[in-house]
């Protein structure tokens, strides 16, 4: 089929939130000019609303990375500029109609789904490449043909086509997240990885409504302080990329890096639904200090000790609460012996709300959300999606939350260190009884951080930088108590749950000292001793000396 269907500025196709808790579809011009009266994307997985709300942000930037609010011409070359603009766009509450539709009339025939030469976001030469079935494609199913879902969500016609408006939100999710599953067909090919949002640690700003959630991620400059180059999103394009597996130089402008075409897409229809698509590799740059990507954690690392410090995105880890990595996110201080880079969004954000551009009340509640997907065995496929998120004053950013940025490090690393406790008391509960197991460590910290998970985010949630010196201390005072107060509750039922055999104890030989001082010594393990050490490690890590 040639024929030309479905046009994305004009057919509803987004999933958005609306103020009644209802969803509905809509078109991709209708998502940006009335982005105000919805509250938040509602695609099928978190990861789906990442990669559409990429896609709106890049043509954002491709409007107002070259016109302001009014449509005149705008160079956005420093802070004073850049601050400028984006305020003339946040003060109406709602995005200027004219600019936008100005720009997307201009493009409209780069936005249909089906085309014969340029169908959005495909390349008619990936017809040649692994083909797969619209299983696949549903990032729900991620259902290969080797690999079938034993408990699916979908079935029937469900698994085996998509409407188009679906096939199109999971177009932009498979171009963003895809595993490395598909073979090249040429020879010799370097291999470009996943998509590449499944190589980061995706963060965005969120807020109280859509459009607010765009402004906070229009980065109008690169980690708040120096000029872009040139918009020029994939559509704009003279000619599509089409080779397979090609290594790009890092895009230096926003619009480009957002609608990067990590893979060469061809979607394939029959009788008005999607049964299938074709993939190659498709284009791919070194991630190492590759800093023009706003949205994303950073690691840091060195080779050598007098050799540059290097940084990679990191992804994030399902297992661990988003408020855990709060130090490598929000607080620049050095880490393990090594700077700190910042996500770019967070460093838009602390300009924003900086007295010198004075965008953002200082009173404001700023959330911040991660989203990712979980791999399995060299990123072959795909196991998991998930998101989690975070929620506190937005001056705890700027110079005068320095301070409590460090407070909640150190509560952070204090709660850490709770955690490490109750998992060697459980490990010694374990052995008392004679049931040691090699996860009653880690399933004991992770009965922790369940229990002190919702009590942390409130206490940050609470946290007002404003405060005096006597409300700070009495803040982090009452943490303290609560959360000593919990760890002691968990590490009191961890010993009663231990029975008779526990408390009776037994004794065990161990391996003391190394070479010709090695020897075998008799250690007794029991739960009240067990439990008695606990309560020192406690008093320990808030008092020092374990209370001596």
């Amino acid at each position: 089929m040639k024929k030309i269907e479905f046009n994305l500025l004009d057919e509803p196709w987004i999933r958005v939130l609306c103020p009644d808790c209802t969803v509905k579809e809509v078109s991709l011009t209708d998502a940006l000019l009335q982005a105000h009266n919805y509250t938040d994307l509602a695609g099928e997985l978190p990861t789906q609303d990442a990669a559409v709300l990429r896609l709106l942000l890049a043509v954002l930037h491709a409007v107002f990375g070259r016109v302001d609010a009014n449509g005149q011409p705008v160079e956005l070359k420093n802070t004073t500029s850049a601050v400028r603009q984006w305020k003339s766009l946040w003060q109406p509450g709602r995005l200027p109609e004219a600019p936008i539709q100005n720009y997307l009339s201009k493009w409209h025939d780069r936005f249909w789904l089906f085309h014969p030469e340029r169908p959005f976001w495909q390349v008619p030469k990936a017809e040649i490449g692994t083909e797969y079935t619209s299983a696949k494609l549903n990032g729900e199913l991620s259902e290969s043909g080797n690999k079938i879902r034993l408990f699916s969500s979908y079935a029937g016609i469900g698994k085996t086509e998509l409407s188009y408006s679906q096939a199109a939100r999971w177009l932009l999710y498979l171009n963003g997240f895809d595993d490395t599953s598909s073979k090249p067909k040429g020879k010799g090919l370097p291999s470009p990885g996943a998509g590449w949002m499944g190589k980061l640690g995706l963060i965005q700003a969120t807020g109280n409504n859509l459009f607010e959630t765009l402004l906070f991620n229009l980065t109008l400059l690169r980690d708040g302080s120096s000029a872009w180059g040139q918009e020029n999103p994939c559509w704009e394009y003279n000619t599509p990329h089409n080779k397979e597996r090609v290594l790009i130089s890092l895009p230096d402008n926003p619009s480009e890096l957002l609608s990067l075409q990590s893979r060469r897409l061809l979607l394939h229809r029959r009788e008005n639904k999607v049964i299938g698509y074709s993939l190659l590799g498709g284009d791919f740059f070194d991630r190492i200090n590759a800093f023009s990507e706003q949205m994303t954690v950073w690691r840091s690392s060195q080779e050598k000790k007098d050799s540059p410090v290097v940084y990679s995105p990191k992804r994030h880890d399902p297992t661990r609460q988003f408020w855990r990595e709060f130090p490598a996110v929000f607080d620049e201080h050095t880490r393990l012996g090594l700077p700190v880079h910042t996500p770019g969004i967070v460093r838009w954000i602390t300009l924003l709300q900086s007295p010198s551009s004075r965008c953002l009340n200082s009173k404001t509640m700023i959330r911040f959300q991660i989203t990712g997907v979980e791999y399995g065995d060299k990123d072959f496929f795909i196991t998991d999606a998930f998101s989690d998120e975070l929620s506190f004053h937005i001056s705890l950013l700027d110079e005068m939350g320095k301070k409590w940025r460090s407070y909640v490090t150190q509560e952070i690393s204090r709660c850490e260190q709770l955690a490490d406790a109750i998992g060697q008391l459980a490990n010694d509960l374990a052995i008392a009884s004679g049931t040691h197991t090699t996860t009653a460590h880690q399933n004991a910290k992770e009965q922790f951080y369940f229990q002190i998970d919702q009590p942390f985010r409130q206490w940050l949630y609470s946290i007002d930088p404003g405060w005096d010196e006597d409300e700070t201390d009495a803040s982090l005072s009452d943490w303290q108590t609560q959360a000593q107060r919990i760890a002691r509750k968990l590490g009191n039922q961890l010993s009663e749950q231990a029975g008779p055999a526990a408390f009776c104890g037994r004794s065990v030989k161990k391996s003391s000292g190394t070479g010709k001082k090695a020897e075998t010594v008799s250690v007794y393990y029991a739960s009240p001793k067990a439990y008695n050490n606990f309560l020192y490690q406690v008093r320990k890590i808030y008092t020092g000396n374990g209370g001596i």
